[in-house]
């Protein structure tokens, strides 16, 4: 995605996600960088404002793998579709995937590793194959881009995020589902998934005007599937949770503060050096960030596949 830059919203805009002229300029908030800011206002700022580099990390490395994994899967004919057609999808999608993005090959950390690397996306397709059929099923979608255009009070907000595959069923009910390469979630990470999950229908609901029936996040490490069945009064909550976030977001950014909320995923944070809940400084605020009114929170955005 490229970065835009957002006026103060004054104008009209179809709530339904139709074409508008200003679209490209209203301000976008995507569901991990939402999520960020819920979970750590100061790992949204590292990410979304300062965009520090976060070089990926094997397991989100292994999982962008399996990621394109599946969906060339679903470009073979349906009886095509077996565990050893997925094995043998594995060598040629990596070297497209560093092709398209060399900086893949650094977790590597020594080139004799690949073989391994690769070995090891193994039991993420078993836990695949054990909960789902491929051969059964013809996805209306793949790896693709949602988005549509939601107005409260304060003006227009776009929402947009990418979903791993949508299913549509023989009587036009729609199935939304997410791969995750992690494990099922936990405790502090359940309310990450669900906070994804709701967003999704969210958008899609908006665009179509009907709620999607199942929403299903698929978790390869434990072969668990997730279903979740959306409802309007919960979305239409959650809408309002959006532009309360996003209010905060920019009043935030307006006060250049963005402080840092302790848990226990600061395991995985890799800022810490820069926080100063383990004695960091970071770094001085950029003298050219946008306004409260013209942060862009779409940017950087993890493809699918970088659980994040």
């Amino acid at each position: 995605m490229t970065p835009e830059t957002v006026p103060q919203p004054s104008s009209a805009v179809d709530a339904t996600g139709g074409a508008d002229p200003t679209a490209d300029e209203l301000p976008s908030l995507s569901p991990s960088r939402a999520a960020d800011f819920k979970t750590c206002p100061l790992l949204f700022r590292f990410r979304s404002i300062d965009r520090l580099p976060e070089l990926p990390t094997p397991e989100q490395a292994r999982g962008t793998l399996v990621h394109a994994v599946l969906e060339a899967l679903f470009d073979l004919p349906a009886g095509e579709r077996t565990r050893q057609a997925a094995t043998e999808l594995v060598a040629p999608q990596w070297a497209r995937l560093t092709a398209d993005a060399p900086d893949l090959t650094s977790v590597l950390g020594d080139p004799t590793q690949a073989e391994a690397f690769l070995a090891s996306t193994g039991p993420l397709l078993d836990g695949y194959f054990s909960v789902e059929d491929p051969r059964r099923l013809e996805p209306t979608a793949r790896e693709t881009l949602i988005e549509t255009v939601v107005t409260g009070a304060a003006g227009p907000l776009r929402l947009r995020g990418y979903v791993d595959r949508l299913d549509t069923s023989p009587a036009g009910e729609l199935r939304v589902v997410d791969y995750k390469s992690g494990g099922a979630p936990r405790e502090a990470f359940e309310a990450r998934a669900l906070f994804q999950l709701k967003f999704y229908a969210l958008v899609l609901w908006r665009l179509h005007g009907t709620l999607p029936k199942v929403l299903r996040l698929l978790y390869l490490k434990d072969a668990e599937a997730c279903d979740y069945a959306p409802d309007p009064v919960e979305l239409d909550r959650f809408q309002r949770t959006l532009f309360a976030l996003w209010r905060a977001i920019e009043a935030a950014t307006a006060a250049r503060e963005f402080r840092p909320k302790p848990s226990r995923l600061c395991d995985w944070c890799r800022h810490q050096a820069l926080c100063p809940v383990y004695g960091g400084t970071p770094p001085p605020f950029p003298e050219r960030a946008p306004r409260a009114a013209t942060v862009t929170v779409a940017v950087p955005e993890p493809r699918p596949g970088a659980d994040d």
